[in-house]
């Protein structure tokens, strides 16, 4: 792919294309999809940007980066298959499958072993790392959210789409944690209400 111009003007009137030229409203399920999962790829690339300014940088680099890196990319194949109506497909299109799911699996405990339990909800925040990771988990469970409200109506949607946005939220909690110990953050709790 190239691109040589940013705008079209095609736009100008509420509509867009699909993948394969299908027109269709920007308020469109799939547009909302694919969308708000790019707005979550965006959020990552924060997250790669703030790592280099945190205490313990190149544990935080050595670590979290690649991996950072490698969802960044799965994202944009999720992008692109939400992008993609059923008749528009074409043969070996990549998509996310079982494989990317169990790598975020296996990342998880990694990270997680490194972690004491928690005693009662964490409150979003930390260092700028942890914090974005924690609007980058919000972020995906709204993505997740409207893809599984556009697959109830195109049953097309590739159901791994669905199950890697869902681990990847709970990826995001375990690495917001992870990076917040790793750059020396403080980690708050939520302080559960007591009766007076």
């Amino acid at each position: 792919m190239r691109i040589t111009k940013v705008y079209t003007r095609t736009g100008d009137q509420g509509q867009t294309k699909l993948v394969g030229g299908k027109e269709v409203p920007k308020d469109h399920p799939r547009v909302d999809a694919y969308g708000t999962v790019d707005e979550l790829n965006t959020i990552i690339g924060l997250v790669r940007t703030f790592i280099g300014q945190e205490v313990d940088r190149k544990t935080l680099t050595e670590h979290l980066d690649p991996m950072l890196h490698r969802i960044q990319n799965d994202l944009f194949n999720i992008g692109s298959d939400l992008a993609t109506p059923p008749e528009s497909r074409w043969e070996n299109m990549v998509c996310v499958g079982a494989q990317s799911v169990k790598r975020l699996e296996s990342w998880i405990d990694q990270l997680n072993e490194h972690l004491q339990p928690l005693p009662e909800f964490v409150l979003p925040g930390g260092g700028p790392v942890g914090a974005f990771l924690h609007q980058a988990r919000t972020v995906c469970r709204r993505a997740e959210r409207i893809v599984v409200s556009l697959a109830r109506k195109e049953p097309k949607v590739h159901s791994t789409s669905v199950q890697y946005l869902n681990r990847l939220s709970d990826w995001c909690f375990v690495a917001s944690r992870w990076a917040n110990q790793t750059a020396k953050q403080p980690e708050h709790l939520w302080e559960k209400p007591t009766i007076s």
